[in-house]
């Protein structure tokens, strides 16, 4: 299967029960940034992500809150370097008893003394690796030598130590489509449970032109559609079609929302937005609708998997061979 069952089941009891609610919008991921503190600096990477002090983190407490008052079955725990966040064990054990799904996004620098021996592996949690290329695209996206190797190194180690492991690729200007599929091959040879392939977003504040037009994306993901089927790739087929300009979708930023250092970030992760102090304030102040519609000059380019996947999940669901194509991409592989 694409994903284990209880996460499959997860978000699908989710769904029904926002439907029943008669919910037209609603979370089903939050990204939740415990700390701006990075260990690298990568190319890609907007400048707060990666300069923040660690005593401006947020506590244990903190982050529950926004579970709670978000009530997404999904945590993306991002940042920043979550590994790099004193309190992560608790943070990971509390999120499990909330009965959520923890994807913790790392480098993969740390986990060896940060993860191994001190979080137990559990069904409920990934471990989402970036490599975003092979070692040479990948070392120059992070801005240092040796991190593909290292990564290399914590996935194999992860693996046999019963993590769920999962390879997580943004792809830039200068990544080539040949070293995507180099990079499945060698998530195959790893054992890993899949990797998530998505278009880098245009931060404002990165200086380097690494970022993919439109056209781009579209040539370079119609390539990436036709090797697909070959490899767990864990992007859904329509999104994959969006991704390569087949299709047009909506964008849904209230799908996944993100809690920083700075509270609420509206209207999405991406954007240089506002923050809000509560949950009722985001939430019912952000202009979904306008967003919705990728008129902003900021949506532009964007193609990012956080913003469209739950769209193309949706525009499936409107068909019965929409719907057989996504039963049969889940229980393959």
């Amino acid at each position: 299967m694409r994903y284990p069952l209880g996460f499959m089941n997860a978000q699908m009891k989710h769904r029904t029960k926002m439907q029943k609610l008669g919910q037209k919008r609603y979370p089903t991921v939050l990204m939740l940034e415990p700390l701006y503190t990075c260990n690298l600096a990568c190319i890609g990477c907007s400048v707060e992500r990666h300069t923040g002090k660690l005593a401006d983190r947020m506590s244990v407490e903190t982050c529950f809150k926004a579970v709670d008052d978000c009530g997404a079955p999904i945590i993306n725990l991002c940042g920043g370097e979550p590994t790099l966040y004193p309190e992560l064990p608790q943070l990971i054990q509390g999120l499990i008893d909330r009965g959520k799904y923890v994807l913790c996004c790392t480098n993969a620098l740390k986990l060896d003394t940060k993860v191994f021996d001190v979080i137990p592996p559990s069904p409920q949690l990934f471990l989402m690796i970036h490599l975003d290329g092979m070692k040479q695209t990948h070392d120059f996206v992070c801005n240092r030598q040796g991190v593909f190797e290292k990564a290399v190194e914590g996935i194999r180690e992860a693996k046999k130590r019963g993590y769920v492991v999962m390879i997580n690729t943004t792809v830039y200007k200068e990544t080539k489509v040949e070293e995507v599929e180099a990079l499945c091959k060698l998530g195959m040879e790893l054992k890993t449970d899949g990797v998530l392939i998505s278009p880098g977003y245009e931060y404002e504040s990165v200086e380097k032109n690494v970022f993919l037009t439109r056209d781009q994306i579209h040539e370079k993901f119609k390539a990436i559609r036709e090797f697909a089927p070959k490899y767990k790739i864990n992007a859904t087929p329509t999104f994959l079609q969006f991704a390569a300009g087949m299709l047009d979708l909506p964008c849904a930023p209230w799908s996944t929302v993100n809690y920083t250092p700075h509270g609420w970030k509206s209207p999405c992760y991406l954007i240089d937005g506002v923050f809000y102090d509560t949950w009722e304030e985001f939430w019912n102040n952000t202009n979904w609708e306008y967003w919705e519609s990728r008129l902003d000059s900021k949506c532009r380019n964007c193609k990012m998997h956080s913003g469209f996947e739950h769209s193309a999940v949706e525009k499936a669901m409107q068909s019965l061979k929409g719907k057989l194509e996504l039963a049969a991409w889940s229980i393959s592989k």
